[in-house]
């Protein structure tokens, strides 16, 4: 049986300490902070990173250089028969592609396999945790990647957000559809599934959009993994991710176990590169289909 090492990036959420725990690879992605450069989960905590944001700093995402992504894959196949790099999904960074094409040179053409199924954070984070009980039931890194992004459309994420101020820095609408939104209290709900960031719905309060997170999952567990019978609460599991406000978070943990008891349930704080475009407050629920139970 082959030795496979299996490696993400951290906009998986996952820190460099969890990752010695489970015994994988974290790439760290690095961030522009008033012209400087941090990588998340080295040099810039999570902590330091909010205080950037809040203070009107310029900040900005990057990814991995390709001189990074070389020596981590030389490091590991220097102990591995082969690599599993999960990254961010390929519709939201380039880092996907650049790891896709880094992957194609003779010196680790079929060693090194990079899986593009669109995931991140906690659903990148679960498909890490799918990899490796792949990995110790023997299948080789080839075989990995395919059943992953086979099966990338079985997760969903639903954010809301607290404020609109970070889309409007960011560009991704415009100055008086943020002045609307904030002065009609909107807590605009966006969904992450696949390729893209979409809008999904529009709140009025955070209770309602909160309902309508629930009720999202609701429905994806009814319609697209096969409904509330006796296996669901093996097959599914649920995760719940939040920008900064770890209190909020608890309570939101609460309200998500009264209304789906039983099922298992995660919680961490969203990747930074997601937080960086829609700023502290955030609280997200996501629902993956376990391959580990299938």
């Amino acid at each position: 049986m082959k030795k496979i090492a299996i490696m993400t990036d951290s906009n998986s959420g996952i820190t460099q300490k969890e990752a010695a725990v489970l015994g994988i690879s974290v790439l760290p992605m690095p961030f522009m902070i008033n012209d400087t450069t941090y990588f998340e989960d080295i040099n810039l905590t999570q902590e330091h990173f909010y205080e950037f944001l809040e203070n009107d700093a310029v900040v900005s995402t990057s990814q991995p250089s390709p001189d990074s992504l070389i020596h981590m894959f030389h490091k590991l196949l220097a102990e591995y028969d082969e690599v599993v790099h999960i990254p961010m999904s390929s519709g939201l960074s380039g880092s996907c592609q650049t790891a896709c094409m880094l992957a194609q040179e003779p010196e680790f053409a079929g060693k090194v396999f990079v899986v593009n199924n669109q995931r991140i954070s906690v659903t990148q984070t679960q498909s890490v945790l799918d990899a490796m009980e792949l990995a110790k039931k023997g299948y080789d890194g080839a075989q990995i990647k395919k059943i992953l992004e086979e099966d990338k459309f079985n997760s969903s994420i639903y954010i809301m957000l607290d404020t609109l101020f970070y889309l409007k820095k960011g560009g991704r609408i415009t100055p008086a559809a943020a002045a609307l939104g904030t002065l009609l209290k909107l807590k605009p709900v966006l969904q992450i599934q696949g390729e893209k960031l979409d809008a999904f719905a529009k709140a009025r309060t955070k209770s309602a959009g909160k309902a309508m997170m629930l009720q999202a999952i609701k429905n994806d567990i009814e319609n697209r993994f096969g409904g509330f019978d006796e296996g669901a609460k093996e097959r599914v599991s649920l995760h719940i991710a939040y920008t900064k406000d770890a209190k909020e978070a608890e309570l939101w943990k609460q309200e998500v176990m009264e209304a789906f008891p039983g099922f298992r349930l995660k919680m961490a704080p969203l990747s930074l590169s997601v937080a960086c475009h829609i700023g502290p407050g955030a609280l997200a629920l996501a629902c993956t289909q376990d391959l580990a139970v299938q």
